[in-house]
């Protein structure tokens, strides 16, 4: 069982990172890198025992996984925040309006003070570690709410934060739900949460109690396109390498797959064909990723359950066993045509299983993503250019990747976040960084300046200026 942190040592964390930030309330850059480099430092001393602990929460995760999905995308956001954080603090420049010259504008970026981090079970190590720089280079003190699902991540990372931190700069608080509760009813500056839409808006209902503003990072059914004459296979490819990648359980995986109706059957036959390239052995492949608990598992099979007791045609894409109970895995399978009220197609899947919606028109496609929830992601496969523009001006997602998956996330100089039901706000990068921090206007008077024309007693003078003022 994950140890819980009471209330009251989180109301001491919190107060004593508050009282941190009032001694400091604008750290150097040099006491922000220096907390980026122990960052860093965290990781890359502790890349395995990272691992280790990951694929002991999982039952089985490859350790290259972790490394792809986690480690590596987690030093290049630090990488970038080292490389660009001092200019990210400088003051930035703002105009200011013609009949205000020659007073000036700028932008302060000021650190808010102290951040809550809600992390989930999936990603752990990056979805800490990315807002956390954010944060970090802003100047902001942090405290991280680590997933229960993942007991042994949580008390590993608690140790490294407690070795490389001092609690009041950064803290770990685990525990259940009720803990998760508690936390997100501090009185952060700032608090971001990832996870469930439907978790989500209990966050947010909580923050709101303290006006505390948040940012959501919320997940829903990203859906993927295939134009009639983009390249079947190399489709397929990069489909499932988004989809079969930590067994499916990435917040922005391909949900579903809005096919030409004439190639569904194709579709059928080169996934198959490439889930047997990726994983040769099937279930018993080492690099292939179990489900992170049990009733996960076996929800993804009540999934399955219900579509093939609804009539929908399962093609399961492994040869031999399709699950494995005691290793919680499940064999990826393709969803054919299911009927719209299936949990699969109501529920953000996170796990391993593929509908397939067949289309006769692209406009028939869009119209189909018109009609749900705004998504966290979009993929689309085109290679002609203008209907890619077109499909980018008549779709509403979060983000997008045209001709592959999830690579937008593992982009720096690119917001990641989600819209409506998917989410609010964002992050990554500079947007991060500006996301913990208050932009802070400043407007500086000149010394010689019109102000005085007017002031009460109200001449003629002035209505004669703010006439002209008005027509330019």
């Amino acid at each position: 069982m994950t140890p819980s942190d009471p209330p009251l040592k989180m109301q001491a964390l919190f107060e004593a990172q508050r009282a941190a930030f009032a001694r400091e309330p604008y750290p150097t850059w040099e006491t922000r890198r220096d907390r980026l480099q122990r960052l860093r430092k965290l990781l890359t001393e502790n890349e395995r025992a990272l691992e280790t602990a990951i694929d002991r929460d999982f039952g089985h995760r490859p350790a290259i996984e972790t490394q792809l999905g986690e480690i590596f995308p987690s030093l290049q956001e630090i990488k970038a925040a080292l490389r660009d954080g001092r200019s990210w603090m400088k003051p930035r420049h703002a105009p200011v309006s013609k009949w205000f010259l020659p007073a000036r504008g700028k932008l302060i970026p000021k650190p808010l003070g102290v951040i809550g981090i809600i992390v989930p079970w999936n990603y752990p190590v990056f979805l800490a570690v990315g807002p956390m720089v954010g944060a970090l280079a802003a100047g902001n003190r942090v405290m991280l709410k680590l997933s229960e699902h993942t007991p042994a991540f949580s008390e590993c990372f608690a140790q490294l934060a407690a070795r490389y931190f001092a609690a009041d700069e950064v803290a770990v608080v685990r525990g259940d739900a009720d803990v998760a509760a508690s936390f997100s009813s501090l009185p952060f500056d700032h608090l971001l949460f990832t996870g469930s839409t439907a978790v989500g808006k209990t966050v947010m209902a909580a923050a709101a109690k303290n006006l505390t503003p948040v940012t959501l990072e919320l997940g829903g059914k990203s859906p993927t396109v295939i134009a009639p004459d983009y390249p079947l296979r190399r489709a397929v490819t990069r489909i499932l390498a988004g989809k079969l990648l930590n067994a499916g359980q990435t917040c922005i995986a391909p949900d579903y797959v809005l096919v030409p109706r004439a190639k569904v059957e194709s579709f059928v036959e080169e996934a198959r064909a490439q889930a047997a390239r990726m994983y040769p052995d099937g279930l018993a492949s080492d690099d292939y990723c179990s489900t992170i608990n049990e009733r996960h598992y076996r929800r993804l099979c009540g999934y399955l359950d219900q579509a093939k007791a609804a009539g929908a045609r399962v093609e399961p894409l492994f040869a031999g066993a399709t699950r494995d109970d005691a290793g919680r895995r499940l064999a990826p399978a393709l969803i054919v045509d299911p009927p719209p009220h299936l949990a699969a197609m109501q529920e953000e899947i996170f796990g391993p299983l593929l509908p397939l919606v067949a289309y006769d028109r692209v406009e028939d496609a869009v119209a189909f993503i018109a009609r749900q929830p705004r998504p966290l992601a979009l993929y689309w496969f085109d290679r002609n250019e203008k209907r890619v523009q077109w499909a980018l001006r008549n779709t509403v997602a979060g983000g997008v990747s045209v001709n592959d998956t999830l690579l937008h996330i593992a982009q720096d100089a690119l917001p990641f976040g989600g819209i409506g039901p998917s989410g609010m706000g964002h992050y990554h990068g500079r947007w991060g960084f500006d996301t913990f921090s208050k932009l802070k206007p400043v407007f500086r008077q000149a010394h010689v300046n019109a102000m005085g024309l007017f002031l009460p007693p109200y001449r003629p003078l002035a209505r004669r200026v703010l006439e002209l003022m008005k027509r330019f």
